[in-house]
């Protein structure tokens, strides 16, 4: 029995042995495999600089040299930041569906929720005045007028329960 042991945990050493030889840090330097993009899935993000459509959807000629310019950066295996900066170095900032947030493009970031924040915080301020303001128009209403005699009443009371039948 003893033997068998030792015949195993012998075989075992033998297969361990070379995987243990490469060192781990060596495998986590290793770097790690370019994350492969297709034209498809990124032609929507660029548009045609002529028509201004997606690529995805544009016919123009123009759109076709782009699409056919991307499908060659595709193939050559660049990442997608690496097609956005050729697409823009080719055809100019105008290709990118998105535009960039640097400069004044942050403005079409920033600008939205600075305006939705202020509308509301205007709201918050406005809306208690217009309240308050209703409250003490209706408390300072003009008297009702002269109060009616018997017999007006009396013609009301008879009018009112007709069409209530």
């Amino acid at each position: 029995m003893r033997r068998i042991g030792a015949i195993a945990f012998a075989l075992a050493l033998a297969i361990a042995a070379p995987a243990s030889a490469v060192p781990y840090s060596a495998l986590a330097a290793a770097p790690a495999p370019k994350p492969r993009v297709s034209a498809t899935t990124i032609m929507p993000d660029f548009v045609c600089v002529t028509c201004h459509e997606p690529l995805n959807v544009a016919q123009s000629p123009q759109a076709l040299a782009e699409r056919s310019y991307m499908s060659s950066l595709v193939a050559k295996g660049e990442t997608l930041p690496q097609i956005e900066s050729a697409m823009v170095g080719q055809y100019g900032p105008a290709v990118l569906g998105v535009p960039k947030a640097k400069g004044f493009n942050a403005v079409l970031y920033i600008l939205p929720p600075v305006l939705l924040l202020a509308g509301i915080a205007s709201l918050a301020v406005i809306l208690p005045r217009w309240r308050r303001r209703a409250r003490a128009a209706a408390a300072q209403s003009a008297p009702a007028g002269p109060p009616l005699d018997t017999a007006d009443a009396r013609r009301l009371d008879e009018e009112l329960a007709r069409y209530k039948g």
